[in-house]
């Protein structure tokens, strides 16, 4: 898919573009990267969190299963140097901010 297709593509998570075994590993990795969550920030077009740098490896493979059932979404996967933080953001355009806070139930008073 172009980026030019993207504004096409619905804001919906599509688990079903996933297969059994990926949807289970999927929601493993999700639950594991929920309780390493160390701030959550909002940013103009989607959300940031901050993770511990051992979260690396857990956070990519989430990515690289997470954009199979949501292409809309952007993902950047960040380690600050001298074993800083790692962040994981997931942006997008209009209206994915909105869609990951109900998704992830992110409360909008949460470290705003």
């Amino acid at each position: 898919m172009s980026t030019q297709d993207a504004p096409n593509v619905p804001l919906a998570c599509n688990l079903g573009a996933m297969t059994a075994p990926q949807r289970e590993r999927h929601h493993a990795l999700g639950e594991a990267l929920r309780g390493m969550i160390q701030e959550v920030l909002e940013l103009s077009d989607g959300l940031a969190f901050r993770l511990p740098p051992e979260a690396w490896t857990t956070a990519a493979e989430f990515v690289s299963l997470e954009q199979i059932c949501c292409p809309f979404v952007r993902f950047h996967l960040e380690l600050l140097e001298n074993g800083g933080p790692l962040r994981l953001t997931l942006s997008g355009r209009d209206g994915v901010k909105e869609f990951l806070r109900a998704e992830l139930g992110i409360d909008a008073a949460l470290n705003s």
